[in-house]
């Protein structure tokens, strides 16, 4: 295979694959690679694009309507108290 076609392998995303960078973007960083990817895919594809717009939106606004609400953290590095965790693994044991 030519090196042409490798890079074009490489770089030429599913719009399914796009998808899930659109989404990991909105709570981590993305590799070099992956905003590559990403662009020329998105520069590309016009339902992705509008895909990746309706999702930061959508996380926007969800991100306003629970940080309103003052017994969740403002950080999204908060942690959890140990208390809180106690609770959510005996939750969980019950619904077992």
């Amino acid at each position: 295979m030519s090196t042409m076609k490798k890079l074009m392998n490489v770089m030429m995303l599913s719009c399914e694959k796009a998808s899930g960078l659109i989404e990991k973007k909105l709570h981590f960083p993305l590799s070099p690679v992956e905003k590559v990817q990403l662009m020329v895919h998105t520069s590309m594809c016009d339902a992705c694009r509008s895909y990746q717009k309706q999702s930061t939106e959508l996380d926007t606004l969800l991100d306003k309507h629970f940080h309103h609400d003052s017994k969740i953290p403002k950080s999204k590095d908060a942690e959890l108290s140990d208390d809180i965790k106690k609770r959510i693994v005996r939750e969980l044991e019950k619904n077992k």
